[in-house]
């Protein structure tokens, strides 16, 4: 994809690294404004807005949960599914609107939809209240942004991938957990993703920064680490002479940080030696996200998903007998062009055998650009939306069945902060990732403490605190 009058990535010298980074060194030009970040989409973007709010910071900038305190607002994009732009639209609505109140405020889109040649064409065109339009691939750009604002829309975005930089600062949202990227972008292709167009060709770190990262975490106090990317058990594919991911796992675990857990797994990249880690030790979280999109081969090999409906039950047997305990997620794509009534079958199928804990289940959104794009669908959105009700309520019933084999047992619950819902009590998250809503434990915050489950519910547990004795 190349972008219309944008750059292409280049190589850096360590210096301009150096600058890129010592964040510290910005002058505080904007000391006492405040800025607003809103971030849609997966966990990779809501990692990339802790760097963007670190960038903002570096500058005086201070954060507002209130947009009209705002003197920058900064839209953290996707571009997974439509209603993701619609979104994004409905509330440049409110930003627009805004700016008239407040002309010296600026406003910015980054993330994966500045990275969508007709996106940014459209912006240009018919959004000239926008400022500041950067890319997945050069967030390092945004304080140099900001500082030459100039009174023209101000657009830097790489058509194509660039390095993969180390020491950026994070302004992390948690001191207890963490997000730690292992890889960027993604060399799977499946048809219906754009994710390889926007974030670019697979790009791993390598692993004795990962680790550096980590024992930092640990030596911080951070009980917990994800490790994230797009395609996480494909690590070190693209580096020469690189570990594994299995093996990195392992290097992890060993720092004795108190929790791992991963995302995001594609079968075909699954491997007995992954297993087998995960299952050797205590601090490799019990809980896999493993999608499926599709229980019908046919369907499976038009979205280029690279295994079958046989194969990936066969992983799924695999990992539960290994390891006993292990809650399995996945994500399912409903109305796929031409589905068919017999492919859907085939995937309630699937999820009646495999029982998941829980599933994200969308309707087929087309990407432009994307091969499955092309194909023509004559399957009504009417038929879609019935499947999609069919296949969440099984869905339910599975996930509720999974949370009541928790009731009147005491598990460990890492505490992370008071319940928006209730602030008579705190949440937190087991091991297999269940949301537990937890009384008697306001002091317990960042703590793995021991919970007694009394009530089980399709998307959540509640349970009571168990002191120990002095």
């Amino acid at each position: 994809m190349h972008l219309p009058d944008l750059k292409e990535a280049k190589i850096r010298t360590d210096k301009e690294t150096e600058y890129i980074y010592l964040q510290e060194n910005f002058p505080k030009l904007y000391k006492g404004q405040k800025y607003f970040l809103k971030t849609y989409g997966c966990q990779m973007n809501v990692h990339d807005s802790e760097e963007v709010a670190a960038r903002l910071e570096s500058l005086g900038f201070e954060k507002t949960e209130t947009l009209e305190n705002a003197d920058i607002v900064i839209l953290n994009t996707c571009a997974i599914r439509e209603n993701a732009h619609d979104k994004l639209y409905g509330f440049l609505g409110r930003c627009k609107h805004l700016k008239k109140e407040k002309p010296d405020l600026i406003i910015g889109i980054c993330g994966c939809m500045a990275q969508e040649e007709s996106v940014v064409q459209n912006i240009m065109e018919k959004h000239k209240y926008i400022d500041i339009v950067f890319g997945t691939h050069n967030i390092y750009l945004l304080q140099d942004l900001i500082i030459n604002k100039k009174e023209k829309q101000n657009i830097e975005v790489l058509s194509c991938e660039g390095n993969v930089y180390e020491n950026i600062r994070y302004k992390r949202d948690s001191k207890i957990k963490a997000w730690v990227n292992i890889q960027y972008g993604c060399d799977k292709f499946c048809t219906y993703c754009i994710v390889p167009y926007t974030r670019g060709k697979q790009r791993s770190r390598k692993s004795t920064d990962i680790i550096k990262e980590v024992e930092e975490l640990v030596n911080n106090g951070y009980k917990e680490v994800t490790l994230l990317g797009q395609n996480v058990n494909a690590y070190g594919k693209d580096l020469k002479g690189e570990i594994n991911f299995a093996k990195l796992l392992e290097k992890v675990a060993q720092t004795k940080i108190a929790r791992i857990f991963f995302v995001t797994s594609h079968p075909w990249d699954f491997t007995d030696e992954m297993i087998e880690t995960i299952a050797k030790y205590d601090n490799i979280m019990p809980y896999i996200h493993l999608p499926l999109q599709s229980g019908s081969t046919r369907i499976l090999k038009l979205m280029g998903r690279r295994y079958t409906k046989e194969e990936y039950l066969n992983l799924y047997q695999k990992i539960k007998q290994k390891i006993p305990r292990v809650a399995i997620t996945t994500d399912i794509i409903v109305g796929f062009p031409n589905e068919s009534k017999e492919d859907f079958n085939e995937t309630l199928e699937v999820v009646k055998k495999c029982e998941f804990d829980s599933a994200f289940t969308f309707i087929y959104s087309k990407r432009e650009g994307t091969p499955a794009a092309k194909i023509i669908d004559k399957v009504s959105m009417e038929e879609k939306e019935k499947r999609l009700q069919e296949l969440n309520k099984l869905i339910n019933q599975y996930s509720l069945k999974a949370n009541k084999k928790y009731l009147n047992k005491t598990v460990k619950v890492l505490v992370e902060g008071i319940s928006e819902k209730d602030s008579s009590k705190v949440y937190g998250y087991t091991d297999t990732m269940k949301l537990v809503n937890i009384e008697g434990a306001q002091e317990q915050i960042g703590n793995i403490i021991d919970v007694l489950i009394t009530e089980a519910k399709s998307f959540s547990l509640d349970g009571k605190y168990l002191a120990k004795s002095k």
